[in-house]
């Protein structure tokens, strides 16, 4: 049980600090930062990240699990579409990949980068961490199956040269990504939602922190709100920081697709500590819920939102992958599988997730 909900649903800082990076974003949109301003748009990202994590774990007490981490993924998620979309329709021909780029980045964050690191911190407590095969397996199944229909087959269409998609091809992307999002919702929530619940080790405050009075009806609205607010603020701060981070990056002489990598990182590090606070609460199931979850709206959300903007935006919309990210996505799902399928890890599992990881950023920045 975090300290919030242990004293009050609402702590000063959580809710002054959310209203204060909104007003840094409206301050700042638009207009190019001089050095002093974008540390103070950073610092006002910090913050509502931390506030955002907060919020959300409000929430999670009041509507119980699976629907607190689907609460948080697809808040995020509905947000980083929306940078998406703005960044391509501003960015014209050199933002041709920006989708791919960051969905596939949040691929590998969510499945290596929160999965490896939950692991470590859930086992390094327990010595094994503990999680339901059965949801956590179909979830990830579901990943890998937008992540192929959606990044991989670009590359070997033939109806349309290089990794794109023609317009009918990526209307079935669209069309079948949204359904099997719908399905994965469906099957969380209502019809198998044991299957997401954490497991009870007994052996840790997880459980019992779950008997705690809830925060109430209006306490939780409020935190929902604020929810929603710091995570405009925090995607609205990254794409305000985000030229300073393309011209570092061309300066650094990197891959373009350096920038995707880095706005992911930001986009998802409520979910990442959100994750982490779970694992340490010994609610592991919480913590790859979060993952998989956010994996599968980045997919599910973004195609169709990306196949319908494309009505108007200007210029090609590569989203297939190269064959070291293929490489990279195919050994994920490997593993992944072979952490899902016992119900149990431990530190070795979540060091494997973790480099992982590592040979993504690294192979993002030195391809």
């Amino acid at each position: 049980m975090s300290t919030a909900t242990r004293r009050s649903p609402l702590t000063d800082w959580t809710l002054v600090v959310p209203v204060v990076a909104l007003v840094a974003l409206v301050f700042s949109w638009g207009r190019d930062l001089p050095g002093f301003a974008v540390a103070l748009v950073a610092l006002c990202l910090a913050g509502a990240v931390l506030a955002a994590v907060h919020h959300a774990e409000v929430v999670a007490h009041r509507v119980g699990e699976p629907f607190g981490s689907l609460v948080l993924a697809v808040a995020v998620t509905v947000i980083e579409v929306a940078l998406i979309v703005t960044l391509m329709a501003d960015g014209g021909d050199k933002t041709a990949s920006l989708a791919r780029d960051t969905v596939f980045a949040a691929v590998m964050i969510t499945c290596n980068g929160i999965v490896g690191i939950s692991l470590l911190v859930g086992a390094l407590r327990n010595r094994i961490a503990v999680f339901n095969p059965e949801g956590s397996g179909a979830a990830l199944a579901t990943v890998a199956t937008l992540a192929t229909l959606s990044l991989v087959l670009p590359t070997f269409t033939t109806s349309k040269p290089g990794p794109e998609f023609s317009t009918a091809q990526l209307t079935f992307a669209a069309v079948a990504s949204l359904a099997l999002y719908g399905l994965f919702v469906a099957v969380q929530t209502v019809r198998h939602r044991s299957y997401f619940l954490p497991v009870d080790t007994g052996q840790g405050p997880g459980v019992d922190e779950d008997h705690a009075e809830p925060p109430t009806a209006r306490a939780a609205l409020v935190s929902l709100g604020l929810l929603l607010v710091a995570l405009v603020a925090v995607v609205g701060d990254a794409k305000a920081v985000s030229p300073t981070i393309e011209r570092a990056v061309a300066a650094a002489g990197l891959p373009q697709a350096v920038v995707g990598v880095i706005i992911a990182l930001l986009v998802l590090l409520p979910e990442t500590l959100a994750a982490v606070r779970a694992a340490r609460r010994d609610r592991v199931q919480t913590s790859l819920n979060l993952a998989y979850g956010s994996a599968i709206a980045s997919i599910g959300l973004t195609i169709p939102a990306i196949a319908l903007a494309s009505i108007w935006l200007s210029g090609p919309l590569l989203l297939g992958l190269g064959p070291i990210h293929m490489v990279l996505l195919a050994l994920t799902v490997v593993v992944s599988a072979l952490t899902i399928v016992p119900g149990r890890a431990t530190l070795l599992q979540g060091g494997v997730h973790i480099v992982l990881l590592a040979a993504y950023l690294f192979l993002a920045v030195s391809p």
